[in-house]
């Protein structure tokens, strides 16, 4: 793992993908949070994430994409040691239903792969949800490419995203 400390606005120009400045830095950078860029390689489980970003497991923030109706999303922010609780998550939008979508639709939704979503630089400024476990502590976030992460104060962050603050998880069932 290496980290570097960026604050802004220089990030932008040195993480690419696919040749672009990455879309959630320079998200990150236009808003003035002051971040570290976690560089790690490849991880296939949360476990496996926190163990490369140098952080427990709930400290690993899963953005997840859930579908409210046709072109209507938002983010959901949950701590890694959790999940959604959908009857929560329902009672607080308002809504019967609600899904995830596949990956194809949750790229087209927000400008990145399942796996390094962020709402930092999405496509769609989509409204968000966090769990509020995520208050009074330093998380990180994908940053919208694999192997690369950003750790950041996460009432900053929740602040910058304008994120409505509930809760809306219940623990990860043993496996």
């Amino acid at each position: 793992m290496s980290t570097v400390a960026f604050s802004h606005p220089q990030s932008d120009s040195r993480v690419t993908v696919a040749g672009v400045p990455s879309p959630a830095l320079a998200a990150l950078d236009a808003a003035g949070l002051p971040y570290r860029l976690i560089r790690h390689g490849p991880v296939r489980s949360l476990a496996e994430a926190a163990a490369a970003r140098g952080v427990a497991v709930p400290d690993v923030v899963k953005t997840i994409v859930v579908r409210r109706g046709p072109d209507d999303h938002l983010f959901v922010l949950t701590p890694g040691d959790r999940v959604i609780s959908w009857p929560k998550l329902r009672a607080l939008l308002g809504v019967s239903r609600l899904s995830m979508p596949d990956a194809a639709a949750a790229r087209a939704a927000t400008g990145y792969e399942r796996g390094t979503i962020t709402p930092f630089g999405a496509t769609t400024a989509w409204p968000v949800v966090a769990d509020e476990r995520l208050r009074g502590r330093e998380i990180t976030l994908g940053a919208g490419e694999h192997g690369i992460a950003v750790a950041l104060d996460a009432d900053a962050a929740i602040t910058t995203l304008g994120a409505t603050v509930a809760d809306v998880t219940d623990p990860q069932p043993p496996a």
